[in-house]
Order: C-alpha cells, then sequence, then structure tokens
C-alpha cells in the first residue's frame, strides 16, 4: 500500500470509551453478528445513517419507517452497543449495522442505492490543522452523489458554525446538489440526539442542511 493510500484509510478518533456493561457485551456478541451488514441490499427504500453515535436517531426512524431499509455506519464500540440495545428494545428488524469505517462502506456500495443518507453531528474537528480529517470532503461527496437516487437527500446537521460553511462551500463546488428548504428547521420525524442536547446547552444553535441530488 503507498503512503497516499495509508493516509486515506487513517481513522481519527476513539474506536472504544468506557468499560461496556455486561449486556451491551452480551449484544456484541450474540446480536451484532446477526445484524452486521454483509453488503447485500435489501429492498428500496433504503436510507443510511453515516456516525450514528448512540443511535437514537437511527432507531427512531427505523420504528416510524417499518417499511425502509437502514444501514448506519459507527466505528465507536459503545455507539454500536447503544444502538444494539435500543433495536432490542424496540424489536426492529430494519437496520443492519457497518460497525468500522464508513469510508470502506462508502467505496463497496453500489450507485444509486439510497433515497436519503443522513450526516448528524459528525466531529467538526475545529482546528485548522485538522480540517481534512473533516468527514465531508469531495470524495465523500462523491460518494455521496454516487451513492443517492436522482432527486434523493443528503440531510446534513451541524451546531459549528465553520463546519456549516465548510459544508456548504464544498457542496457548492462539487455541483451536484442543490441546497433547499430552511436550515433553521429540524428534518421531518426528528428527534434531539444527545450531541444536539449538549449543543443547545452550550448556546449553539443547530443547522440543517438539505441538499437535493441533482443529475
Amino acid at each position: 500500500m503507498s503512503e497516499s493510500e495509508r493516509r486515506k484509510h487513517q481513522f481519527y478518533g476513539r474506536r472504544k470509551g468506557h468499560a461496556l456493561r455486561r449486556h451491551h457485551l452480551q449484544l456484541i456478541e450474540d446480536l451484532l453478528p446477526r445484524l452486521r451488514f454483509s453488503g447485500e441490499l435489501s429492498p428500496p427504500p433504503r436510507w443510511l445513517e453515516v456516525g450514528f453515535g448512540g443511535g437514537e436517531h437511527l432507531a427512531q426512524q427505523a420504528q416510524q419507517h417499518p417499511d425502509v431499509s437502514f444501514v448506519g455506519a459507527e466505528p465507536f464500540v459503545n455507539g454500536v452497543a447503544k444502538l444494539l440495545a435500543l433495536i432490542e428494545e424496540k424489536k426492529l428488524s430494519n437496520i443492519r449495522i457497518h460497525d468500522g469505517d464508513a469510508r470502506d462502506l462508502l467505496e463497496a456500495l453500489p450507485d444509486r442505492s439510497f433515497e436519503r443518507i443522513y450526516l448528524l453531528y459528525p466531529d467538526p474537528w475545529p482546528k485548522a490543522r485538522h480540517a481534512r480529517r473533516r468527514l465531508v470532503n469531495d470524495e465523500t461527496l462523491t460518494h455521496f452523489h454516487r451513492l443517492l437516487v436522482l432527486g434523493g437527500l443528503f440531510l446534513f446537521a451541524s451546531d459549528s458554525a465553520d463546519y456549516v460553511v465548510w459544508t456548504r462551500q464544498h457542496v457548492t463546488a462539487h455541483g451536484g446538489f442543490a441546497e433547499e428548504g430552511n436550515a433553521a428547521e429540524p428534518f421531518d420525524n426528528w428527534i434531539e440526539t444527545r450531541y444536539e442536547a449538549k449543543a443547545r446547552r452550550g448556546g449553539r444553535a443547530a443547522v440543517y442542511l438539505r441538499f437535493r441530488r441533482l443529475p
């Protein structure tokens, strides 16, 4: 592997936090293998959430839309365990999990696979020298455009004003999306995630960007 390829797939951030509770460990051992995304897509409609955190939003959407097949990507083991607990509690059968780097998943998925792609409260990497670590970049947007059906939605939420500007600039430069809707209004069937609650407590307003996939 070349140096450029190695850097391309370098992972930033944590993969595991505090020690998991016994039940969460059991879910990782027993339930995750049954729900791990195999690469085989269920019939549409299909929605993708990249970096689902603790899984609150993903589980809520799956419960409200039982006719939709969901794929969620999250490398953080503790977040995966929390989603598994929600799946068990709500008895959800329409979620599959990629418990690894989302970039590997994006590269492997076929064209026009999803009607929606969510990217909610990604790490803003606020220091200038770390900006290249942001998930919104030319390569990722190319994948999003490829993976969305014509007219599909890329939905981005953040409390980082700088990241919102960054995202709009990169989406505009890409040229394959059109922004629509009121960025101050949450998405349909929205529930407040723990990240959003933390932002509000800190006095930071959330922004909700909607980008429609163009030809």
